[in-house]
């Protein structure tokens, strides 16, 4: 029987390995739900608006679905969180340098575009960390994922109460006002699936690095 960390390694490979078949829709499907809006959300912290957020996206699974059969996972060496990183990085790096010419032969003016031009959105690498940026976006997958899976185990009303109070903070009069139950259910709610929840991100945090 093997310990956790090499069940979790083991699920990882595994993922990994039936990505370098391209028909297998099934693992690409999970690969998709576990990390598009890690992507998403990376994109838009780095200068981009939601329509260009996602042909990033597109752009980084196309790279990715290119790169994994070249990909050899060795945690002892690599790690798949920084490779994502590298790729994603490439991919918007390349996005920026394509507008250029892209629009080369119109000139926008202020009045005529209503967003900020290219240049002038991408980020200045002196003052932000991409890696922290990376590492915090990370964390709130995780944690969105997490919360995914606990809605799929409880009650539409009990996942309300936990993601108002316990996520969202709000204080358990309004929830329970909200809600149309007393306080005490509020309480109780919190009480009963806050393990639950930290099991879940636990076992995420194995499962995905």
């Amino acid at each position: 029987m093997g310990t956790p960390e090499h069940d979790t390694i083991r699920t990882r490979a595994s993922l990994l390995a039936r990505l370098k078949d391209w028909n297998d829709q099934t693992s690409w499907q999970e690969f998709h739900n576990t990390y598009h809006r890690l992507i998403f959300n990376f994109a838009l912290k780095q200068g981009l608006n939601e329509t260009e957020a996602k042909d990033v996206l597109q752009d980084t699974l196309l790279a990715v679905a290119k790169a994994i059969r070249d990909f050899d996972y060795d945690p002892a060496r690599s790690s798949f969180k920084n490779w994502l990183l590298t790729v994603t990085r490439h991919r918007i790096a390349d996005y920026f340098r394509r507008q250029p010419s892209e629009q080369a032969g119109h000139q926008r003016t202020p009045d005529e575009s209503g967003r900020t031009p290219t240049v002038e959105r991408v980020p200045d690498s002196q003052s932000q960390t991409l890696d922290a940026v990376w590492d915090e976006e990370w964390r709130q997958n995780l944690s969105g994922l997490a919360l995914d899976r606990l809605k799929s185990q409880i009650s539409s009303k009990h996942f309300q109460v936990f993601y108002l109070h316990t996520i969202k903070q709000q204080p358990a009069s309004i929830v329970a006002k909200a809600l149309g139950i007393n306080r005490a259910q509020v309480y109780l709610v919190k009480h009963r699936l806050t393990p639950q929840f930290r099991r879940i991100v636990a076992d995420l945090q194995h499962t995905l690095g």
